[in-house]
């Protein structure tokens, strides 16, 4: 007996995700990164929306170097599935799930000292080794010890029993936004960085560079990268169709689809969903289209989002209910129940970028495509 509601592949609703794009933006972090430099792979929340196992199986077949996800129960999913290949946990441990970090050879980040003893005790428990890397707060004030006093951290940590020190990384807080913060930061970690040096400790492992640090500062690069959005082919910056990077830009990688399952022609002055939020101005022509906010489509594009049918915009009316969502096509306009609907992405034919969605609401690229949920099926096209 089945233990979760299995997404239909012929849902009318799906989001195609390119493989081909995927590649080409893999293939630009590649161009901006010395030949030395690893890739480490960020596929957290699930791979941003994309599908992270199969995300995962294409990025590490086009050469990527390491996983990077945010939670143990992703790194241990990947596991399950048969994925070998390194993979860090970013996110900040709870000591009680440091046994299965190390029964399934996954790294782990220690953001203090006291969880790196933690790791310590349950590695000699255990009779195993844990591959450790340690965070140092730079500026972004999330985990991690503060620059200044990330010397006795690294040092105490770097002796304890049962654990490796693999690598050491910080996060850059505003690359895409603030050269002179970032660096600022680059300073802080170097000084960190030339402490181990001194002492011939430096790990094999060093990086800080998000998908802005990899596009701005050649300086953030260090031994390894961790491009997130860029993959998905989102620039870091804003909506900037224009930059290119050789002779590539970025692609996005998900288009969401979805097709028309009812069709009526509403009189003028008709209240259209809940709470009547739109009425009709004249007769018109109402569609449905079967997707909602369950689905991650945002409700607060209610009467701002719009749609293409047959190549023609048309705007979404009413409120978006958690299943469903109207457009109004007008009195003229022609779409039939089946009819292809393009609500973000690119189709080879017609165009709606997501980032001109998320002006309207405001949100940023990263929460919309995180919010696709999982009823809806990811359709892999090479």
């Amino acid at each position: 007996m089945p233990t979760t509601i299995e997404t239909n592949k012929n849902r009318p609703t799906r989001a195609e995700i390119s493989l081909s794009r995927l590649k080409n933006n893999f293939l630009i972090v590649k161009s901006l990164i010395d030949s030395h430099v690893r890739i480490m792979a960020m596929i957290k929340a699930n791979a941003y929306g994309h599908g992270i196992l199969k995300v995962a199986e294409e990025l590490l077949s086009l050469g990527a170097d390491y996983l990077g996800v945010a939670y143990l129960e992703e790194a241990v999913y990947l596991r399950k599935c048969g994925i070998t290949a390194p993979i860090l946990v970013l996110g900040a441990i709870n000591t009680d799930q440091i046994a299965d970090f190390l029964v399934n050879d996954i790294e782990i980040t220690s953001s203090s000292l006291d969880k790196s003893l933690a790791i310590s005790k349950e590695a000699q428990k255990l009779g195993k080794r844990a591959s450790v890397h340690l965070k140092i707060d730079t500026g972004m004030e999330r985990i991690g010890v503060h620059w200044y006093n990330a010397e006795s951290f690294i040092m105490k940590s770097h002796d304890l029993p049962g654990i490796d020190i693999k690598g050491i990384f910080s996060h850059l807080a505003k690359a895409e936004s603030d050269p002179v913060f970032t660096g600022e930061q680059i300073d802080r970690f170097d000084k960190t960085l030339e402490i181990l040096d001194k002492k011939d400790m430096l790990p094999e492992l060093i990086h800080l560079a998000n998908s802005a640090g990899i596009i701005n500062n050649t300086a953030s690069h260090y031994t390894m990268v961790r491009p997130g959005i860029m993959l998905y082919g989102y620039d870091p910056h804003g909506y900037l169709p224009q930059r290119e990077f050789g002779a590539r830009r970025l692609l996005p990688v998900m288009t969401l689809k979805t097709k028309v399952s009812y069709f009526k022609v509403c009189p003028a002055d008709t209240g259209i969903s809940y709470n009547h939020s739109y009425r009709t101005k004249s007769q018109t022509r109402i569609i449905t289209l079967p997707i909602g906010y369950g689905d991650g489509y945002n409700r607060l594009l209610s009467n701002r989002g719009e749609v293409m049918i047959r190549h023609k915009h048309y705007p979404v009316v009413g409120t978006i209910c958690m299943d469903q969502t109207m457009v109004d096509i007008g009195s003229e306009g022609t779409a039939y129940n089946g009819d292809d609907v393009l609500l973000f992405g690119s189709d080879g034919y017609d165009n709606i970028p997501l980032e001109s969605l998320c002006e309207k609401i405001p949100t940023i690229t990263y929460e919309f495509l995180c919010n696709i949920s999982s009823r809806v099926p990811r359709i892999y096209i090479p």
